[in-house]
């Protein structure tokens, strides 16, 4: 059993170590690569915005904010989930656990956007890691209500 609890640890921290290489991935695209990517998104969430409220009246330079912006607040909600995770697979237990997830995202939102200070064509702004660290308190909590509607329904369970 030990060695299972072991495993699921590492495979954990596989996952945040992926994850974070992929926001690393995505942070060192050009800004032209960069742009096309959210190009992409951006139009996608045109159509369906088209097809569901056909008579809204959005700016595409809206929808492309509101996109750039959602993809770090959810790159970071992410992360802090898989490390919070990986922290309690660790051993790591309540508040403790929630606040190095929550350090944990917030240094890897400063050097995702010092990163970007080198990458042509992109900038590091101080507004994407405040935005970034509300996603990562927002997992955290989200990983807290489910822990905890989880732990609740075990114990119900438990006494049937």
């Amino acid at each position: 059993m030990q060695f299972q609890k072991k495993v699921v640890a590492v495979l954990s921290w596989g996952l945040v170590v992926t994850w974070m290489a992929l926001i690393f991935f995505l942070s060192a695209q050009h800004g032209e690569q960069s742009a096309g990517l959210s190009g992409g998104i951006t139009e996608w969430v045109n159509e369906v915005v088209e097809q569901v409220v056909p008579a809204a009246e959005f700016q595409i330079d809206e929808i492309s904010f509101f996109v750039r912006k959602n993809a770090h607040f959810f790159a970071y909600l992410l992360l802090a989930i898989l490390t919070l995770n990986a922290v309690r697979r660790s051993g790591g237990r309540d508040w403790i656990s929630m606040g190095v997830a929550f350090i944990v995202s917030v240094l890897y939102a400063i050097s995702d956007e010092v990163h970007q200070l080198f990458v042509p064509g992109r900038s590091g702004q101080v507004s994407d890691v405040l935005l970034d660290s509300m996603g990562a308190l927002a997992g955290i909590a989200l990983y807290a209500i489910i822990s905890r509607w989880l732990g609740r329904k075990r114990k119900t369970n438990k006494k049937k």
